[in-house]
């Protein structure tokens, strides 16, 4: 069993950034994939950005290459979204996930965090 809280999340104008982190209980971390998910009002939820278990292997979603960057420490049981040059449409509620495979469809992971708010204004 695993347990993830995400904070970070807010309200920031166009062109900030957010620092959104993920931290897991549990001493099974490390077997893993990570994910950042993000839900917005009428729309399904999307993958933002993944990261495999050992943090060696990453994925992006096509709207976020080049803004956000995804790392994690097994030390620390934490993954982290570094989100730059934040637009309008990257407000949602965001997610971390965990999950055996490494794969961008939401059904496949196992366990989720309560979700942060991110709201950017134009």
């Amino acid at each position: 069993q695993v347990q993830l809280v995400e904070s970070g999340g807010g309200l920031v104008q166009a062109g900030g950034s957010l620092r959104l982190s993920c931290v897991a209980s549990g001493r099974t971390f490390g077997i893993y994939h990570m994910g950042w998910f993000r839900q917005a009002p009428g729309k399904e939820r999307e993958i933002v950005a993944g990261i495999n278990r050992s943090g060696g292997s990453t994925y992006y979603a096509d709207v976020v290459e080049n803004r956000f960057t995804i790392s994690r420490d097994n030390a620390k049981n934490t993954v982290v979204l570094q989100m730059n040059n934040l637009k309008p449409e990257d407000t949602a509620v965001y997610y971390c996930a965990a999950g055996l495979l490494f794969v961008v469809a939401p059904s496949h992971y196992d366990y989720w965090g309560q979700g942060t708010q991110v709201t950017v204004s134009s």
